[in-house]
């Protein structure tokens, strides 16, 4: 049996940026990672995925981006190396290609069975992410035999697709991202979008995520906003990183050919019957984007920068086809390929402890498992705040459960004996 203080589980951005607040506190940790550091940007990505957000913002604990394109967005390759490098930086003890089969509570902590060894910690991080498996509707299985159906995780590029029309359901930053990039194929694509975030890709001259940051809702706590639920099952904002920092939603995408229908409610036979709400759908999202405007406009006056920025403006509203069909029989061959961009969610079948809700998530506060004392989880969507879901949200999470954890540790060592599974160097 191998012995540790502490695991962390997953060696992407959540799992090294917790590796590093451990060490800063001199607590004896392993990280178990299932294949190489980062890997899921290395085998779960499509090539030309890059991040929605710019690259200064790629910063995790210690480690702010330092190159000179700060104002791109990164691919996935090269935020796997970035990842990579950082492990080595920090100096992470990760042991790589190690995959975890069960977590379960032991005496005095934690057992962990993974690939070929048992390992026992006082305390473990679960930063294995949201993204491991596709979610994927029930209205998925009346789909016809012949059509090709697929996700995001094993999405590459068009080539792969049979050839024919393409139905892209779900519109939020990874659909209108696929629906584009097929339609540029040479592909007939239909994106299928209920709920979205529509925000412009820069606003008075700033990348949209300067304003998000600048104005304080990225750093809104998860203890203060009004429906925590509905705020960590929002859909991520229309946008995508390109070299021009253009700005993506259904209107440029109807302009460039592609059909926008509603959302995907039902399958009948092999009719798939689409909601004739779209019109309204995109009005609520105007309506959100217009108020976040306004607070970012308002937050520039307060702090004295209106004369340093453009003028403030505001975007046309979206208008579609009203004729966009309610129906498409998937039978006629009109549609060969349906991509399902309907998000994603956790893997936890391997987690031998009974800490989740209804929906297969763990139940938290801010991080802090519930009624199992030492277990924590990072990475998650707005777990400690609005950033949490983005990479550089990784810093701050990880700073405020590393001093959980530690306090943890230390009361824990206070109030039992010493035993056999003492840990090697808690401070």
């Amino acid at each position: 049996m191998i012995q540790t203080t502490a695991i962390v589980i997953g060696a992407g951005h959540a799992g090294l940026a917790m590796s590093r607040r451990l060490s800063e506190r001199s607590i004896d940790h392993i990280v178990l990672e299932r294949g190489q550091v980062a890997n899921s940007w290395r085998t779960q990505r499509w090539p030309s995925l890059r991040l929605l957000t710019p690259n200064w913002q790629t910063r995790l604990p210690g480690h702010p981006y330092a190159d000179d394109d700060h104002d791109g967005y990164m691919p996935a390759a090269d935020l796997a190396a970035t990842l990579t490098r950082y492990a080595r930086l920090v100096g992470a003890p990760v042991r790589t290609t190690t995959t975890v089969h069960a977590l379960r509570t032991a005496p005095h902590g934690f057992e962990v069975q993974a690939t070929d060894d048992l390992l026992h910690a006082r305390a473990t991080v679960l930063a294995t992410g949201a993204c491991n498996l596709p979610a994927i509707p029930a209205v998925a299985a009346a789909v016809p035999a012949a059509v090709t159906t697929l996700t995001p995780l094993s999405y590459r590029e068009p080539g792969q697709l049979p050839d024919g029309g393409v139905l892209v359901v779900g519109a939020s930053a990874t659909g209108v991202q696929l629906a584009e990039e097929i339609h540029r194929s040479g592909r007939p694509v239909t994106l299928a979008a209920g709920e979205q975030v529509r925000l412009p890709r820069t606003y008075r001259g700033r990348d949209i995520f300067w304003w998000l940051e600048a104005t304080g809702l990225l750093a809104e706590r998860y203890d203060q906003i009004d429906d925590l639920t509905r705020a960590r099952h929002l859909p991520s904002p229309q946008l995508i990183g390109t070299p021009e920092r253009k700005t993506t939603d259904l209107g440029t995408l109807a302009e460039l050919g592609i059909r926008i229908v509603g959302r995907l409610g039902r399958i009948t036979g092999s009719v798939a019957q689409f909601s004739g709400g779209l019109a309204n759908t995109c009005a609520l999202a105007d309506l959100k984007m217009n108020r976040f405007l306004k607070r970012a406009d308002e937050w520039a006056t307060t702090s004295g920068l209106d004369d340093d920025l453009p003028p403030p403006h505001r975007f046309a509203p979206i208008h579609l086809d009203p004729r966009s069909p309610l129906e498409l029989d998937l039978a006629s061959g009109e549609i060969s390929t349906v991509l399902w961009a309907t998000g994603f969610r956790p893997d936890y079948s391997w987690l031998d402890i009974p800490v989740l809700d209804r929906t297969g998530r763990i139940r938290h506060d801010g991080g802090v498992v519930t009624g199992v004392p030492g277990l924590y989880v990072l990475g998650l969507p707005v777990l400690r705040s609005r950033a949490s879901t983005y990479i550089h949200g990784a810093a701050p999470d990880s700073e405020a459960l590393a001093e959980h954890l530690h306090a943890f540790l230390n009361t824990q060592l206070r109030s039992q004996p010493a035993g056999p599974l003492t840990p090697r160097s808690v401070p």
